[in-house]
């Protein structure tokens, strides 16, 4: 019949299910996209309002996020990374991490410095040795306190930290005036202490194992 004819032909020009399908799905879409959006937002408001960082800061955001804020927008926030690549990270995102800010408060920073050494070093020898390399960096501070320099408290204190399976750990805290000068003090410290110690022939040990071979009769 021509009515039969004019439904299946409309019918098959309008696939009516696959619009709706598509209709569902794009509404989906747009919602979670508003969600998202309104989330960035929101966080960015928080962020804001709270200042747990601020343009200029130096952070650490997570695991992964570590530099300098350059930019705080409603939407993200722009994080330069120490190898000039810059991050545009979620203010939700940001909302959500824990946030290391190296620059709020007292910008004195301190550095640890471990080394390992042997068993058979004696340890007065390889702290006093440490102590003395370090006195020498030039971007170490005193950040002692009037009481602590009255008590004798040594500029830089060094304690043992762990009896390991191989080596003795022995940790020294050395302060700069702040991030950027205590992680290059760090660096060059590492290196000095390095070659220091070959000097007075003190023993840095590393891991090993001993393979016995048994030769089958």
């Amino acid at each position: 019949a021509p009515n039969e004819i004019y439904t299946r032909s409309l019918h098959d020009a309008l696939p009516i299910d696959s619009i709706l399908a598509s209709a569902g799905i794009l509404a989906m879409a747009v919602g979670l996209a508003s969600k998202e959006a309104l989330g960035n937002f929101v966080s960015g408001i928080f962020i804001i309002l709270g200042k747990p960082f601020r343009v200029g800061d130096i952070i650490k955001a997570g695991d992964v996020i570590y530099g300098t804020v350059m930019e705080i927008n409603l939407r993200h926030t722009v994080v330069r990374n120490f190898e000039n690549m810059m991050i545009m990270v979620p203010n939700s995102t940001m909302n959500n991490a824990t946030i290391v800010n190296s620059t709020i408060g007292e910008k004195a920073n301190c550095a640890y410095i471990e080394m390992n050494v042997s068993y058979s070093t004696p340890l007065n020898q390889a702290i006093d040795t440490m102590r003395d390399e370090i006195m020498k960096n030039p971007l170490l501070i005193d950040h002692r306190t009037e009481e602590q320099k009255a008590a004798g408290t040594p500029q830089v204190v060094i304690r043992v930290i762990e009896l390991g399976e191989s080596a003795i750990t022995l940790r020294a805290y050395a302060w700069s005036a702040d991030y950027s000068n205590s992680f290059v003090m760090k660096c060059d410290l590492l290196k000095d202490l390095k070659e220091r110690f070959d000097k007075e022939h003190i023993e840095m040990p590393y891991p090993y194992q001993n393979v016995v071979m048994k030769k089958e009769e």
